[in-house]
């Protein structure tokens, strides 16, 4: 017995001590590049506080274009991300996008101060200087949706068209109604993952990178995660690269997540479902694009925004898990409905359809 408390104390006293460690000798963000990363090899423009944002270009010349549209990458990504979009359509509607690095991703510089406004005077700086025009298109996918939110909010002035794809969600929000969150486990691991971001970042860090729990790899092949076709996706699709245990194990990377995720699913200054429509006179529109088995983000809570906010338009894919981006056919869809007004019957939501 004597045996067993002194083991038991010795666990304990370690635990207190990674929890020590990790909540009073972190390090200070880093406010700029690593010293040891690579120079930059992709373009980028300086912000008025002199950070960096790099970005790339596709589609049809920026001066011959129709269509200017700004995609928003989610968590663990970049603007290497892929938006696969026929090319025939491309040229003929003259579609013209701009893929960024968030803050921190990629070859972007960090941004310490980073909030859900910050997201939207990036995208609104980087198409100023990059002479998008007055007006702009944007794509938010999964995590790139607050930064979507924030360009509702706070330069509504400057969109010619949004379109969200499997957005998330954040719990905080005060219209959502507690029926409808209060049992939904995802909302009680982001409250967890909140608690550890706030007081105990490194012992997230150590936890995140130990040999016993499973791979990214493993993670991207796992039913509770993703449905069929999102693992068929990742069978030809890079994945999340960023969220690899080498990755996470640098610490600039490590803190662009830990204040990627706690800028989207803390306090916010707004609640979307108060915000009002940007298109008042239905000149354009907003989207929501959202898989039916998503198990990242439940479709019911998708709904549910959709209806406080008539203004948007919803499409569910039946079939679909977070991933929908990558499915074929989807991106043409998002672009047709967005720029088109063109609406797929195939992606009407059936009200009827309960999710076990």
């Amino acid at each position: 017995m004597t045996g067993m408390i002194s083991n038991t104390a010795v666990v304990v006293m370690g635990f207190l001590g990674m929890l020590y460690m990790a909540t009073t000798q972190l390090p200070p963000p880093q406010t700029s590049a690593l010293p040891e990363d690579p120079p930059p090899t992709s373009p980028r423009i300086r912000l008025a506080d002199g950070r960096h944002l790099a970005y790339r270009e596709s589609g049809v010349p920026k001066n011959k274009s129709k269509f200017k549209i700004i995609i928003v990458h989610g968590f663990g990504s970049s603007k290497e991300m892929s938006f696969q979009a026929p090319q025939e359509m491309i040229d003929e509607l003259g579609i013209y996008f701009l893929l960024y690095d968030r803050a921190g991703y990629g070859e972007s510089d960090p941004n310490p101060k980073r909030s859900v406004k910050s997201e939207a005077l990036d995208i609104e700086e980087l198409s100023d200087q990059l002479q998008l025009g007055s007006k702009f298109y944007v794509i938010g996918v999964s995590m790139g949706s607050y930064s979507t939110w924030s360009c509702i909010k706070y330069i509504p002035h400057r969109l010619a068209g949004v379109a969200f794809v499997v957005p998330v969600v954040n719990y905080r929000w005060p219209s959502f109604p507690d029926n409808l969150i209060k049992d939904d486990y995802r909302r009680k691991l982001v409250q967890s993952a909140l608690w550890f971001a706030d007081y105990a970042p490194g012992l997230m860090q150590w936890w995140v990178t130990q040999k016993w729990l499973p791979s990214t790899s493993v993670m991207e092949r796992n039913p509770v995660f993703f449905n069929t076709r999102d693992i068929d996706v990742l069978k030809t699709t890079p994945g999340f690269p960023m969220l690899t245990k080498d990755k996470l194990r640098q610490r600039g990377v490590f803190n662009t997540l830990h204040l990627d995720f706690k800028a989207a699913f803390s306090h916010w200054d707004f609640d979307p479902m108060d915000l009002s429509n940007p298109f008042p006179q239905n000149q354009s529109g907003v989207h929501i694009w959202q898989g039916y088995e998503d198990k990242v983000v439940p479709f019911q809570l998708q709904r549910y925004i959709s209806s406080k906010l008539p203004w948007i338009q919803y499409h569910e894919v039946p079939d679909g898990g977070h991933l929908i981006v990558h499915y074929a056919g989807l991106c043409e869809a998002i672009l047709r409905a967005l720029l088109l007004g063109e609406e797929s019957l195939h992606y009407k939501p059936t009200t009827a359809k309960i999710v076990s």
